[in-house]
């Protein structure tokens, strides 16, 4: 039997211990630039018509904490340890792009358990595809692309995506180790969270890097228009925070106070979710979706915001009140959730509850209040609390006395499509999430939405529900991470990275 030939690797980079974060990171940053590079260098070749006798492969950094005691940490932490003694351990990708997470996670993870991580390279190879920030048909256009011959045998000398390996199994709790195998330290391994990052920008059509830590997801062009104008005008009346707004196309406009200005093209036409990013410092800004309309597109979105690890996500959009008492304009906040929307049913059974988390309920709510000047019981005749059904047909109202039947039993108060996908996929990968929604017709009460109306109603009442999420994610700025990320969003056996 004919020996396999060997497999070109860059030379070993040795395994090294860190106690000091910012110096694992630098390690981190080390290796991937250069594996990336080395497989970028072996590419352009091999496109050149270089032959390769051999496979090319070079490796994802890791980051890796071993623990021999089972001994309690402060109970009030919902990340940051690892759940028992062992090998813990998470190949990484981009720790350019996730510096600051990287740090912080390796800096608790120190502190909490008193032993150093250890930095090296990984066993799972980067896909070629990844070695490029991008596309790599666009990263590589002088090659000769359109040779299928040449594309077929890539796989035969570079890695290719696996997609059979980049499940969410860690997330999902379904994960079953091979014997002596380390736990998992981090939700997502290297090469899920660089499928999403390539994901994002076909979606969005602007780079991961501009996208901040708290977003909005909404379904209407409405949100989206007010939202553009109020950062411009913020960069243009130079606010202290607001550093930059970014558009698809990576149009950035920056704050007069840092020189002003526009640089970037606008796309012919806008990407099928396009994204919004008001840049504050340390990526504290807001990222701003406009997901479209369905289920189908909102969980889309989420499984791939989801690597970006963002503080909290928020859902504003309109919806369907289902009450007699509720008038056009009224909030709805969401407690809970009536999934018929069927897009997580595999992964989130209908029987695990989607509980709403005391941080975000109570900002939703302050925020509503300060913005409209009502308080305590005068609340209660612009708001109301309850649960919200997400469908999947945008009929519904048309199908039957069989609906109508189980959405009284459920108690809704609310319909729209989008919003227990964004709850649900909150819940299963540890984003804290939230709702509220605005009434925008009333179907089963007569008040039916037609355009005339709808065009006038989105105009007197996007601005003030959009005021009111974004002083949400004000106040939940001010909050420590550590009390945001709620502990009902962990499991039993947690991996520690937030």
């Amino acid at each position: 039997m004919p020996s396999r030939p060997a497999i070109q690797t860059p030379p070993p980079i040795a395994t090294k211990t860190f106690t000091d974060a910012g110096a694992a990171v630098a390690r981190l940053e080390e290796i991937y630039a250069r594996n990336t590079q080395f497989l970028r260098d072996r590419f352009e070749a091999y496109a050149k018509g270089e032959v390769l006798a051999t496979r090319v492969r070079a490796t994802y950094p890791f980051v890796r904490i071993t623990t021999a005691t089972h001994a309690r940490l402060d109970s009030r932490l919902s990340y940051g340890f690892v759940a028992g003694p062992g090998v813990h351990e998470t190949s990484v990708t981009r720790p350019d792009l996730f510096r600051r997470y990287f740090t912080e996670q390796i800096r608790l993870l120190t502190e909490n358990h008193g032993v150093p991580v250890e930095i090296g390279e990984s066993g799972e190879p980067i896909p070629i595809h990844f070695a490029y920030r991008r596309d790599i048909n666009i990263e590589a256009a002088f090659t000769n692309n359109d040779n299928s011959t040449f594309w077929r045998s890539l796989r035969d000398v570079f890695d290719v995506p696996d997609l059979a390996a980049m499940d969410d199994a860690i997330a999902d709790g379904t994960l079953e180790r091979p014997p002596g195998a380390p736990e998992p330290l981090a939700l997502f391994r290297a090469a899920r969270v660089d499928y999403s990052l390539r994901r994002l920008y076909h979606y969005t059509g602007t780079d991961p890097e501009h996208f901040q830590n708290f977003v909005i997801f909404t379904n209407y062009q409405f949100y989206v228009d007010a939202f553009a104008q109020m950062c411009l005008q913020r960069l243009a009346a130079g606010e202290a925070g607001a550093d930059a707004f970014v558009a698809p196309g990576n149009v950035i406009t920056r704050s007069v106070r840092l020189g002003g200005g526009t640089v970037g093209i606008a796309p012919e036409r806008m990407p099928q979710m396009p994204a919004f990013h008001l840049v504050e410092p340390g990526d504290r800004g807001i990222t701003l979706i406009n997901i479209g309309t369905g289920p189908s597109n909102a969980r889309n979105v989420t499984d791939h915001v989801a690597v970006l690890r963002p503080h909290a996500w928020l859902m504003l959009g309109h919806c369907a009140g289902l009450r007699n008492t509720q008038r056009l304009g009224d909030y709805v906040l969401a407690h809970g959730y009536v999934r018929e929307d069927h897009v997580l049913d595999h992964e989130l059974p209908l029987w695990v509850p989607i509980p709403a988390l005391a941080e975000m309920q109570v900002a939703l709510e302050e925020a509503v209040g300060d913005v409209t000047g009502l308080s305590g019981f005068e609340l209660k005749r612009l708001m109301r609390t309850g649960t919200v059904a997400s469908v999947d047909n945008r009929n519904w109202e048309i199908s039957g006395p069989a609906v109508i039947r189980r959405l009284s039993q459920s108690r809704a108060i609310a319909l729209d499509m989008e919003s227990a996908a964004i709850a649900a996929n909150g819940y299963r990968f540890r984003v804290p999430y939230g709702t509220l929604l605005c009434v925008s017709d009333k179907p089963l009460h007569g008040e039916i939405k037609l355009a005339g109306m709808a065009g006038s109603f989105y105009r007197q009442r996007v601005g003030q529900h959009l005021q009111v999420g974004l002083k949400a994610l004000e106040r939940l700025k001010q909050q420590e991470s550590e009390r945001l990320h709620s502990r009902k969003l962990r499991s039993f056996a947690e991996v520690a990275f937030q």
